[in-house]
């Protein structure tokens, strides 16, 4: 080999570089297990929610260090911030936390860009274009502008009412077409993403989270978000979908509406008489007498009843606000809906005085532990437009007031400041309240006892907890949300679970590697121990690349990494068996060695570029784990080229120079598969038919039976919840069907008999904290005999990383992504198939070639779906069709490839070398020849793989199963299916021109 110094070279700096990557991890671990132990030792257990004070203590430790020196590696210091950038980041699965995608509301951004116009075709334009996306993959905006087109009529987008606005005037006028006004919205729009972008990055950077991910997902308004290592998984979602809207409103005394809310009851009586009338009249005739003997026999509940049902309002009530308050009345958290649609009805709100006719009825922040929340009215207007907004905080700050509790001082602007002093002065002269509103709700509403505030200070008081006060803090300086963003698709692991991924990823990890470093040993001796070094550096270089790019390491990761280690076997497999084909030729050593190494390249390059394009078409499509997945992939399969290719053949090399002999076998291995000479394609047909049938078995299963497909393709929410005993899926199954829960649910045995996987298409198209909270009481209720006496707070903990009972992960796909999601799918293993066909075809020269490689790939992944299809049913692991098995699957083609172009390769090799001989025996030779490395990369593969499915934790035990069947059936499919039909296709077009 020429270059040996360069290659040493390069071999040592990139070890080098690799050790120095992954020292910043090393050292950044050790800083997180420094703050861990502080906050342990400065709170104690004994304290109340000590989890979330240690999270906030260890967060507040580690951004106190940020910009400290601590790490010192003599000619260069790091902080702590470079360390964090530059060490290895472990995924959501590794490490537990949350990773959302959020939808900006298009929607609400076109109202607010139209002013909240009241215009009828442009919100039927809106509420179309709504249904338009639940079957459409393109933009919320552009659906917006076609169903605005098929109504407009002599409607412009330019028109006063919509888009010519006072706010957007300068940049469109009345004379614009609807095409330039589309231009500049789409423009808007854009602006309005990249703010809740910015907004969104800030806050996440003020949370304290170590290695957050944030990026916008094409120009679709969302946005991924993961948050490794967060404990409080409630506050994190608060703060991702807070829009942060700051709010200055006067508030009426509550004694004013007093009299209002009598007559409200008064006019609702018989207005909710009315709506009911129809329900009355067809009561069941033995309820309407069992009522009659009620009433003869003057039951005075059934009067209280008949007086409570005639009271709509006023049974609502749980208090009244006291005199010279803000405070109207208190309700129920429950009936807060119901009273403000009661309130805001026109027939209620006609009796409000001139004067108060622009009242914003708006409720408060309900006490810790409090069924009850007070209502405010505030002084409106016309235009709905507080007299001071958020906007004009400059700075804020969480702080501790008079009292001791947890509040939020602010600083504003001059313009604001000016406003605040004004309204203040308002306030102490008449004596009233001024609210503080976010996302409206009203925090607290103070009255002004000094005079009016100048300068712009002030305080944001309201029961504030800790966390809460320093999130409203983080917000306002980060600043509101642009539109709503709802969460369309979660994943929560909690941190128990990713210790136990770590534990059995670790473990998989090691058995895999220490039975591949003892079979190449076995089967190739002296060499297979040089070609096991070769692999340890190829480990060292694949992590310390992930360290340097940043990378995230997932499970799915690992187990590409590990999938790595076993085909990077196949790169010295093949120069190993043609080093040994030389050598029977009756070559020197040297000579064997240089023309092994020669005459395996182009194999090897062929066999490692079709799988990285597979790869390549993976981390395209792909997200989240998936794309984990991919990377560690395409840097396994570079990492591997390097070594097995050259650093292989370096200790080969100086091995032999010294004199020493190598005989790439061992005793027991030196003429296995030897002289082999099998009639290949005599057994094609037989084959075809085996293959056939295993074909119209899957076909009909698929049909039947179809597939268990995950939320990831029909939308959902899955929780992964682990018992104290064995459990009964079904029955929990039938709890969780009753119509009082979910109506509808399917419990699975998940790993363990004392684990589930729950799955439910309850409220799947509702977003928001409270939804998910009700969801998971549902859950918890149905479940709680089951339990052993946890509270519900245990039940739904994600702190502990020792949490052995209770919900352990929740994931969430809404049925709109969850389209997304099916069609990225199917565009991935179209274009792998596509990009590996032209490939093929522009490498071999012969569209026989392509196309019998692409029939085996379809025959591989018709088997693979077949089997899923038949065995989900009673297989007691994880089947589900998710994104997870779109990985399998491609990753199966590429492996299916990699074995049929290592045949083509040795077919055309053959085809050059002997010219004399028919087609039929060059086919035969070439796949007797290869017979050795396809059988012996084939079984170091499924070593490999029945390390990850039987070690590495039930999460990936279904991913595992689909690559065991995948490899089996590809080894097969390369022999008798792509080979043999690439020669039937060679032959009959041979016929045709004899012909």
């Amino acid at each position: 080999m020429q270059n040996k110094g360069l290659v040493k070279l390069f071999a040592i700096l990139f070890g080098l570089v690799s050790l120095y990557q992954l020292s910043f991890t090393f050292k950044a671990n050790s800083i997180e297990k420094e703050a861990e132990e502080i906050a342990i030792n400065k709170i104690p257990e004994s304290e109340e929610n000590f989890r979330a004070l240690r999270s906030q203590e260890e967060a507040n430790y580690l951004q106190g260090i940020a910009t400290d020196t601590v790490y010192n590696i003599g000619v260069a210091k790091f902080t702590h911030n470079e360390v964090k950038q530059k060490a290895m980041n472990l995924g959501l699965d590794l490490k537990g936390g949350i990773n959302v995608i959020l939808q900006v509301s298009v929607k609400d951004i076109l109202k607010g860009l139209a002013n909240n116009t009241s215009d009828l075709t442009f919100n039927k334009a809106l509420d179309d274009a709504s249904e338009l996306q639940k079957n459409s993959q393109n933009t919320y905006l552009e659906d917006f502008f076609t169903a605005f087109d098929a109504i407009k009529g002599d409607t412009k987008l330019a028109s006063p009412d919509i888009f010519y606005t006072r706010e957007l005037d300068g940049e469109i006028d009345g004379s614009m077409s609807d095409d330039d006004v589309k231009d500049i919205i789409r423009t808007k729009i854009d602006e309005s993403i990249v703010s809740a972008f910015e907004v969104l990055r800030k806050r996440i950077d003020e949370f304290g989270v170590t290695s957050p991910n944030i990026q916008r997902l094409g120009n679709s308004g969302r946005i991924l978000v993961e948050l490794p290592g967060v404990k409080d998984v409630d506050r994190a979602t608060s703060l991702l979908q807070s829009t942060a809207q700051l709010e200055f409103w006067d508030a009426y005394k509550g004694e004013q509406f007093f009299g209002f809310i009598d007559q409200a009851n008064a006019v609702l009586k018989d207005i909710i008489v009315d709506e009911d009338a129809t329900e009355v009249e067809s009561q069941d005739e033995e309820d309407a007498q069992s009522d009659q003997i009620d009433d003869l026999l003057g039951d005075a509940e059934t009067d209280s009843t008949a007086v409570e049902e005639n009271n709509p309002l006023g049974k609502l009530i749980r208090g009244i606000g006291y005199q010279g308050g803000p405070i109207i009345a208190k309700f129920e958290i429950k009936d807060k809906e119901t009273v403000l649609d009661y309130l805001n009805r026109p027939e209620v709100r006609a009796l409000l005085p001139a004067e108060q006719r622009y009242a914003k009825f708006v409720f408060g922040k309900p006490e810790k532990d409090s069924e009850v929340v007070d209502l405010y009215a505030l002084v409106g207007n016309r235009e709905n437009i507080p007299q001071l907004s958020g906007a004009v905080v400059t700075d804020a700050r969480n702080q501790f007031g008079p009292t001791g509790k947890s509040e939020v001082s602010m600083q504003m602007n001059a313009k604001g400041a000016k406003i605040w002093e004004e309204m203040t002065g308002k306030a102490y002269t008449q004596g009233s309240q001024i609210a503080i509103v976010l996302d409206d709700v009203v925090y607290s509403a103070p009255g002004v006892t000094t005079g009016p505030i100048a300068g712009g200070n002030s305080s944001i008081s309201g029961n504030f907890t800790l966390n809460e006060a320093i999130d409203l803090a983080n917000v306002l300086r980060a600043g509101k949300l642009p539109a709503s963003a709802d969460i369309i698709q979660s994943e929560v692991v909690g941190p128990s679970l990713g210790k136990e991924a770590i534990e059995s990823g670790t473990m998989s990890f090691l058995i895999a590697l220490a039975l591949v470093l003892i079979w190449m040993i076995f089967y190739y001796g002296k060499a297979g121990a040089f070609a096991d070094i070769a692999m340890l550096l190829n480990l060292l270089l694949i992590f310390g690349i992930l360290s340097g790019l940043g990378a995230v390491l997932t499970l799915p990761g690992i187990a590409g990494i590990v999938l790595t280690i076993g085909m990077s076997v196949d790169a010295n497999v093949l120069i190993f068996e043609r080093i040994r084909e030389e050598l029977a030729k009756g070559k020197g050593q040297a000579e064997s060695i240089k023309d092994g190494f020669s005459n395996a390249l182009s194999s090897i390059l062929d066999a490692n570029v079709t799988t990285g394009l597979t790869a390549l078409i993976l981390f395209i499509f792909g997200t989240g784990p998936i794309k984990g997945f991919a990377t560690t992939l395409l840097i396994g399969i570079a990492t591997s080229l390097f070594t097995a290719i050259f650093i292989t053949r370096l200790l080969i090399d100086w091995y032999a120079n010294r004199g020493g002999k190598l005989e790439f076998s061992t005793g027991i291995t030196k003429n296995l598969f030897r002289n082999i000479n099998i009639e290949f394609l005599k057994k094609r047909k037989v084959a075809y038919v085996v293959s056939g049938a295993l074909i119209l078995l899957s076909l009909g299963s698929l049909f039947t039976n179809g597939l268990n497909q995950g939320v990831d393709f029909v939308g959902g929410r899955t929780y992964q919840v682990r018992f104290a005993q064995d459990i009964s899926a079904s029955e929990v199954t039938g709890l969780l069907s009753q119509p009082e829960v979910f109506g509808s649910a399917d419990a699975k045995t998940f790993g363990d008999a004392n684990q589930l996987k729950i799955t439910t298409k309850y409220k799947v198209n509702e977003s928001g904290a409270e939804v998910d909270e009700e969801i998971r009481n549902s859950l918890y209720k149905a479940l709680v005999p089951h339990l052993e006496g946890i509270t519900y707070e245990q039940f739904i903990d994600l702190n502990d990383e020792n949490k052995q009972v209770g919900l352990l992960e929740s994931y969430k796909v809404t049925p709109t992504i969850a389209d997304d999601i099916k069609q990225a799918s199917f565009w991935a293993i179209l274009g792998s198939l596509i990009v590996v066909f032209l490939y093929i075809l522009i490498r071999f020269k012969k569209w026989q070639y392509s196309l019998g490689a692409v029939a085996a790939v379809f025959h591989d992944v018709l088997i693979v779906l077949g089997v899923f299809s038949l065995t989900y049913k009673f297989m007691p692991f994880n089947m589900e069709i998710n994104q997870a098995f779109i990985a399998a699957i491609l990753t199966v083609i590429g492996y299916s490839l990699n074995d049929t172009v290592v045949v083509f390769d040795r077919i055309r090799e053959f085809f050059n070398e002997h010219t004399s001989w028919k087609f039929d025996k060059v086919v035969n030779s070439s796949l007797s020849s290869t017979l050795s490395r396809t059988l012996n990369t084939s079984l170091t593969t499924l070593v490999v793989l029945l390390a990850i499915f039987i070690f590495g934790g039930d999460s990936i035990r279904g991913f595992m199963f689909a690559l065991i069947v995948g490899v089996i059936v590809g080894t097969y499919s390369s022999l008798f299916i792509a080979t043999p039909i690439m020669y039937d296709t060679v032959n009959k077009l041979e016929g045709k021109k004899k012909d």
